[in-house]
């Protein structure tokens, strides 16, 4: 995977941040906003493609766009780099395979200890029962 090809096909956007903080919010766009087509991607194999579909899809639009946004810094740079930064983590664990899991048997041991317990408590239970003197 080339991660800096992959960067390249990012398209940012600044917008003016919303809540509190002054005539810094109502001048400066430092919220960026980051969108990536998936779809059109040239970076990406199909495999990848279809794999990221499937465990990302939460977060897809229906034309296949990741969107992203960051107003977490009063800087556009900063923000820019942080916004990166959480796509590309977005996109390894996207593309991570869970491996398979192997069924194992319950060991012999576990069997025998279930069954002594059953007939321990078999056996308690009979000696609550009144003796039959016939």
């Amino acid at each position: 995977m080339e991660w800096n090809k992959l960067v390249s096909e990012l398209n940012y956007k600044a917008v003016r941040s919303s809540g509190a903080g002054g005539q810094n919010v109502n001048k400066v766009s430092s919220k960026v906003v980051l969108s990536f087509d998936l779809k059109n991607s040239q970076v990406l194999s199909e495999e990848e493609k279809v794999l990221l579909e499937q465990n990302i899809q939460s977060r897809l639009t229906t034309d296949l766009i990741l969107n992203l946004n960051c107003d977490e810094d009063r800087s556009q740079l900063k923000n820019k780099e942080l916004v990166t930064k959480r796509f590309l983590q977005i996109i390894k664990k996207g593309l991570e395979v869970p491996k398979e899991r192997k069924a194992t048997k319950v060991p012999k041991g576990v069997i025998r200890k279930r069954i002594k317990d059953k007939k321990s408590v078999s056996q308690v239970k009979q000696n609550r029962k009144k003796p039959n003197l016939e």
